[in-house]
């Protein structure tokens, strides 16, 4: 009897042991990794495989962003989505927020994961962001994917038109958010998403908030929004909603290896807004990446 017991006991901490290893592939782990002016990063981390996706959020935002992808692509995946400096639980000591230095961001994490190959899918401003990390890091990056962003990378935009997209936000922030919110989204949109987008953008400190705006944008200023692609040789992936329209033949004239997926009735965080038709979507643009 005492051998039976013994044996169904056994049995019961050999099926609890598959269960939390499985628990355990799936779960988010946290860390903290030093970009390269002592910037701490956080990131979590979840799933496995030989493949790491990195997720970047955009402008003004964090990892939270990613919330209906991270169990979805860690089944086949190692998923991790971090917060760039001045965003979310990372640091906010840069005084200077360049998309060269958000790529040294990225580079931080993927240094101390010591990982070989991986994708890199980038929301909005984060699509700037991407292209450089690709430049700086390509034999690690295997591809990355814009959501919702580069629209036409060599658009052109002056000064004055930097200052006055840029005033609203000098003006007053909250307001000068909320109204880009609205404007970011379809009117029919839930409400609640709309508040948490809203404020989850708005809690962000002025002053680092708009210097990364004017870097971002400061890019189409310069040229340098195009030019980094002289540097990139994997594919350049978009998913974009069509909210804003893209223009792909201006994006090729720049682009070697280029292609695109639509989101259908979505505005510009189709994560968030169409989370279904986004993971499958994202998912094809992910295989096609060779």
């Amino acid at each position: 009897m005492k051998r039976l017991i013994l044996r169904i006991t056994l049995l019961v901490f050999m099926a609890l042991g598959s269960v939390n290893a499985i628990a355990d592939d799936s779960m988010v782990k946290y860390g903290i990794a030093l970009s390269h002016d002592g910037e701490q990063i956080a990131y979590g981390k979840s799933g496995s495989g030989d493949t790491a996706l990195i997720f970047i959020h955009g402008w003004s935002l964090d990892s939270r962003l990613w919330q209906n992808q991270v169990s979805e692509f860690s089944k086949q995946y190692q998923v991790i989505t971090m917060d760039l400096a001045g965003h979310g639980n990372s640091s906010f000591n840069r005084e200077e927020y360049t998309m060269v230095a958000f790529a040294q961001d990225i580079k931080a994490i993927i240094d101390k994961e010591q990982l070989d190959s991986v994708i890199l899918v980038g929301h909005s401003m984060a699509g700037g962001v991407i292209a450089e990390a690709a430049k700086l890091m390509p034999k690690r990056v295997k591809g990355i994917i814009g959501v919702d962003t580069s629209q036409n990378v060599a658009l052109p935009v002056s000064q004055s038109d930097l200052d006055a997209m840029t005033e609203p936000f000098e003006d007053d922030f909250q307001a000068g958010m909320t109204l880009f919110v609205q404007g970011s989204l379809p009117k029919e949109v839930d409400s609640e998403l709309l508040y948490w987008v809203t404020q989850d953008m708005a809690s962000a400190p002025p002053v680092a908030a708009i210097n990364q705006f004017r870097h971002y944008l400061g890019q189409y200023v310069t040229g340098e929004a195009h030019r980094v692609y002289e540097s990139v040789n994997v594919p350049v992936i978009l998913v974009n909603a069509r909210l804003w329209p893209t223009d792909s033949e201006a994006n090729k004239r720049h682009i070697k290896d280029y292609s695109i997926y639509y989101i259908e009735d979505s505005g510009h965080f189709p994560m968030l807004e169409q989370a279904e038709q986004f993971n499958s979507t994202l998912m094809k643009a992910i295989k096609s990446v060779k």
